[in-house]
Order: structure tokens, then C-alpha cells, then sequence
């Protein structure tokens, strides 16, 4: 005599919206259309400040190291020369720190030309 013995058992809501959470984590991951354009236009941004922080950290050590050759005993054992040299290397620090934000926008304005095409292809595919 065969007896067919099944066991079968339902989880509460609770367990099943704990179980299909965990089970979202494990399957491969699908990038929506929003998803795509959002990670495109933060792309281009994070480009341009990226260059642009760069660029103001570059400056600042440099103003930093002619400030040094100025008031420190570094520039004082060199010499009159040293004060001279140290404004000149300031003022080229100066000068890096203000390009920092034009070249922000610059790079912005490159980075947004180029992925303009798609931009605007999944935001038109995403308005209809």
C-alpha cells in the first residue's frame, strides 16, 4: 500500500515580503530606462568635479609651498631671491585655484555634449 504523503505549507505576508526582499538581492540586477539616465546625467557631473577639485587642490599646495618660500626660515635661508620666487609660485597657485571653476564648466559643458544623443533618447523613449 502506497500512501501519498506531501507536506506543504503557505508563509504569512510578512514572511513572503521578507523572502521575495531577500530573494531581489540575489537576482541579476535589470537598469530601468530612469535608472540609466539619472547614472548618465550624474556621470557627466562627476567628471567635470572631479577635474575641478583637482585642479583647486593642485593650487592650493602650490600657494601654500610660495607662502612657504615667503614666510618661513626655509625662504629666509635662501636668501632675498627666495621672497621673490615664493610670490611668483603664490600667485601661480592663485591662478589654478580661479581656473578651477571655468574648467568645471568646461568640463561639464564637453562631458554633457557628448552623452547628450543618449540623454535624449531615454528621455523621449521615457515621455511616451
Amino acid at each position: 500500500m502506497e500512501q501519498n504523503q506531501s507536506f506543504e505549507y503557505t508563509y504569512s505576508a510578512q514572511q513572503q515580503r521578507e523572502v521575495e526582499a531577500i530573494r531581489k538581492k540575489y537576482l541579476p540586477k535589470e537598469e530601468d530606462k530612469m535608472e540609466q539616465l539619472r547614472r548618465l546625467h550624474y556621470s557627466a557631473t562627476q567628471k567635470a568635479q572631479a577635474a575641478s577639485i583637482a585642479m583647486g587642490v593642485v593650487g592650493i599646495l602650490i600657494l601654500g609651498t610660495g607662502m612657504s618660500l615667503c614666510m618661513t626660515d626655509l625662504g629666509a635661508a635662501l636668501g632675498p631671491l627666495a621672497m621673490v620666487i615664493g610670490i611668483l609660485v603664490g600667485v601661480l597657485g592663485l591662478v589654478m585655484v580661479a581656473l578651477a571653476y571655468p574648467i568645471y564648466n568646461r568640463v561639464l559643458r564637453k562631458e554633457r555634449q557628448r552623452i547628450a544623443p543618449e540623454i535624449l533618447r531615454l528621455s523621449d523613449e521615457l515621455l511616451q
